[in-house]
């Protein structure tokens, strides 16, 4: 069905896989396009509750494909104004779903790699992966999130380290930095992952994309206007499905079954 993605569902939780081992699983125009249309089919599946995104391979992904880029020539500008388009739309539903999203980083993350690595909701690494922004050294400039998250993940002075200096962090350097929430063993990543995202989706789904939002917009609203919009939301969660069951649940001193609605 698509031609550099591989799509999965298990249950509550979708996979998706980029799958361009050969290229480093770099993003060219038909991985943003395909990448865009698995954000929305996630964002608009009511059964997908929790997300993992991954690399096939010895790499999660090496950016973008700078041979696709050479390739475009005299038209590269137009080129990269349209993939971003693409992979901007695709980071943009996956922000604002109500499923969390889970980065599986099997490998190297580099460029919009690293960008699409630090979306996510939850990031767990293999042991032996590699972390670097990679784009100045090609006189470019970050894109896909990238200064919009890893800023608010390991701060100003280390951003400015990892953009202007294109520094490698180990998996471990990752980690301490904050850039990402666990370290495995490489064969045991996607075990790992998966056993979080089963156990995200069988959580209040809809309680879960309120915080999501509300996270988003806490480096840019007032100190009042969080506190309205944390009003706003714990007086919407209280009142679905699973904010109901979850309230009668801890009354009943029971493990609540949330369904996500």
């Amino acid at each position: 069905m698509f031609e550099t993605l591989d799509f999965d569902l298990y249950g509550n939780v979708a996979v998706i896989t980029m799958n361009r081992p050969d290229k480093a699983n770099a993003l060219n125009m038909t991985m943003g396009r395909e990448l865009m249309e698995l954000s929305i089919e996630c964002d608009e599946n009511p059964d997908i509750r929790a997300v993992i995104l991954t690399g096939a391979g010895q790499f999660f992904s090496a950016g973008g494909d700078i041979s696709a880029f050479a390739g475009a020539g005299e038209a590269l500008p137009r080129y990269i104004k349209e993939l971003t388009v693409y992979l901007h739309s695709a980071l943009s539903r996956f922000a604002r779903m109500d499923a969390p999203m889970i980065t599986a980083i099997n490998g190297t993350a580099a460029g919009g790699g690293l960008s699409m690595a630090a979306s996510g909701d939850l990031g767990i690494a293999s042991e032996d992966a590699k972390f670097t922004m990679a784009y100045t050294r090609a006189a470019l400039v970050p894109d896909g999130s990238s200064t919009y998250y890893i800023l608010r993940h390991i701060g100003l002075r280390r951003t400015q380290e990892l953009i202007l200096t294109n520094r490698v962090l180990t998996a471990a350097e990752a980690l301490d930095w904050g850039l990402i929430n666990r370290v495995v063993p490489g064969p045991k990543l996607m075990e790992e992952a998966m056993q979080l995202a089963t156990t995200l989706a069988q959580g209040p789904t809809k309680t879960f994309g309120i915080v999501k939002d509300l996270l988003l917009n806490s480096f840019s609203d007032s100190l009042e206007t969080q506190m309205e919009k944390e009003a706003r939301g714990v007086t919407a969660a209280s009142a679905s499905d699973d904010g109901r069951e979850g309230i009668a649940a801890f009354l009943e001193k029971r493990s609540p079954i949330f369904k996500g609605k």
